[in-house]
């Protein structure tokens, strides 16, 4: 018989979702869409910290922690930034 995946275990397929739509939003020149990939991030770091805690996967735990750092880090310096004029927002 095989043992079918808790909900935990299938928090990877979300997670795995939410990084994607974050990694595109931040790659915009849209600082409305650069901020909503910053949200994006920090929620897939979250996902990410919970699946690792419960699979044991300490290296990804983390990983994750540096990675909501950085983020965090990268926001913090360019709070100030403006798009550049003539840009469009994608």
């Amino acid at each position: 018989m095989v043992d079918s995946p808790s909900l935990v275990d299938l928090l990877q397929w979300p997670a795995m979702l939410v990084t994607v739509a974050a990694a595109w939003h931040v790659a915009s020149r849209s600082r409305v869409r650069r901020l909503t990939g910053f949200w994006l991030f920090l929620a897939s770091n979250i996902l990410w910290t919970v699946w690792g805690l419960h699979a044991h996967a300490y290296a990804l735990v983390i990983l994750q922690a540096s990675l909501a750092v950085t983020n965090i880090r990268g926001h913090r310096r360019n709070a100030d930034a403006v798009d550049p004029p003539g840009r469009s927002a994608t």
